[in-house]
């Protein structure tokens, strides 16, 4: 069998809110003790990878900050690969900003190359209205990512980077380019990261739109877990089917199944116990 390696998101994936959701913190301590390379990817932009890390380990989860992919990074380097010690005005938060210093950006108020659009709970309508003149003035607009809003726990949500990008595109008439899920970009960089080829690479997550699509196009192999955002009535909704289908991340604690996943044989298995 060819080395395989997981890409996998977080956030109704392996944990809810604080809580690991059952079954996850033992996968992924399997994949550490059995040498399976793994990463975790999050289109939140707000924290760094220190700060996720520090959450999933006081959850019971064997990761380091090396273990952490997040859209911010992936901005980040895209940007440098673009544009080396360029300048950005950003409306976003620390995991944010402290990427965009790692790669050499400087952050400005006035005449950037790039307006940079993340999560953000004090957003203020004057730096809305800052970026859109900026824009309007020939600043390119990058999102981190694209997600319309975002839980928050207690089945609640908040606007998503998504939601603000919208809003500037439609006040300025120009289209932003977005770095995160489902995006190739971030995909690729990932895929790179844990040293795989495309078909050693399978990516586990619980949204279509974003884990599903953005790793299917790029020929991973894909498991959607039914823990989180997309279930299994919504499946009708589009026009691409994951190669296969879980209840949880648990259900790879199956060794019938993980073997399936890692050799591929993807007839889809749906609420597999």
């Amino acid at each position: 069998m060819a080395q395989k390696g997981f890409l996998i998101d977080m956030d109704g994936v392996i944990y809810k809110g604080s809580e690991p959701i059952p079954g996850a913190v033992e996968f992924i301590n399997s994949l550490r003790e059995r040498g399976f390379p793994f990463l975790f990817l999050t289109n939140n932009s707000q924290r760094t990878p220190r700060d996720v890390c520090y959450k999933l380990r006081k959850m019971g989860f064997n990761v380091t900050d090396e273990d952490i992919f997040t859209c911010a990074m992936a901005t980040a380097r895209y940007l440098a690969s673009r544009k080396e010690h360029g300048t950005a005005y950003v409306i976003g938060e620390g995991g944010l900003l402290t990427e965009l210093h790692n790669v050499g950006y400087s952050i400005v108020d006035d005449h950037p190359d790039y307006v940079i659009i993340g999560e953000g709970r004090t957003i203020m309508l004057e730096s809305v209205d800052k970026a859109i003149n900026m824009i309007m003035n020939g600043s390119k607009l990058i999102a981190t990512n694209l997600d319309p809003n975002c839980p928050v726990g207690s089945g609640k949500y908040r606007a998503g980077c998504g939601a603000f990008v919208a809003m500037l595109e439609f006040a300025t008439g120009k289209q932003a380019f977005s770095v995160g899920k489902p995006s190739p970009v971030m995909m690729r960089m990932a895929r790179k990261l844990l040293q795989l080829s495309t078909d050693e690479t399978i990516m586990i997550g619980d949204t279509m739109s974003t884990d599903i699509l953005g790793a299917g196009s790029m020929g991973f192999t894909t498991v959607l877990t039914l823990s989180g955002v997309t279930q299994e009535t919504d499946l009708d909704q589009f026009g691409y089917t994951p190669d296969f289908i879980i209840k949880s991340v648990k259900d790879l604690l199956n060794e019938d199944l993980l073997a399936q996943v890692l050799d591929k044989q993807h007839e889809p298995v749906l609420n597999v116990a």
